[in-house]
């Protein structure tokens, strides 16, 4: 397939979703509003039901559930990035998605990669979290601005990313209990 100028115009933009670590809305709309735009910006017919389907994707991967009246602007962190994620996930055509420290804002990353993967994203994490970066069996390892070296996940990682993730679901229960109030100890 030839990539005529059309072509890489009508990709422009499509190809790829970046989700960075910052979050910074400026539109004062509600999420119900976002997400009607947002799908009406790419061309796409969007219905309550689908709007309703992403804020739930959203709601399964924050501490703090979306509403549809909240103000984006108004988001916590995690709240912010778990809409990206589920916009990304069922409203992006982008096939490539670039996240940075997925596992920031209090986000479920397993959670959130799987969905991501269920929904045909091929994923890049860029991440310094060991339990995130042994998820795959492969890594890219970045030095100097190039890439320095593809590392496959030996068998002891294998059992380390094991070890750590038991850790991790640990920690998310205690995250869990703080938002409720309970006590840790």
């Amino acid at each position: 397939l030839e990539l005529t100028e059309e072509l890489r115009l009508e990709l422009e933009n499509r190809f790829c979703a970046c989700l960075s670590q910052s979050m910074n809305f400026v539109m004062e709309l509600s999420c119900r509003d976002f997400i009607f735009q947002h799908a009406g910006s790419r061309g796409i017919p969007c219905t309550e039901e689908l709007m309703e389907k992403i804020l739930a994707c959203a709601n399964s991967l924050a501490g703090e559930p979306l509403h549809p009246e909240d103000m984006i602007t108004a988001l916590s962190g995690g709240q912010s990035r778990a809409l990206m994620i589920a916009d990304i996930a069922l409203l992006c055509d982008s096939p490539i998605v670039l996240i940075d420290e997925i596992e920031n804002a209090g986000i479920d990353k397993e959670r959130a990669l799987g969905l991501l993967q269920r929904h045909d994203k091929l994923v890049l994490v860029v991440t310094h979290d060991p339990h995130t970066a042994l998820m795959s069996r492969r890594r890219i390892v970045m030095g100097g601005g190039a890439v320095a070296a593809v590392v496959e996940r030996s068998p002891q990682e294998a059992a380390l990313y094991m070890e750590l993730g038991e850790l991790y679901r640990r920690q998310q229960t205690y995250q869990a209990s703080l938002r409720r109030g309970d006590h840790l100890a």
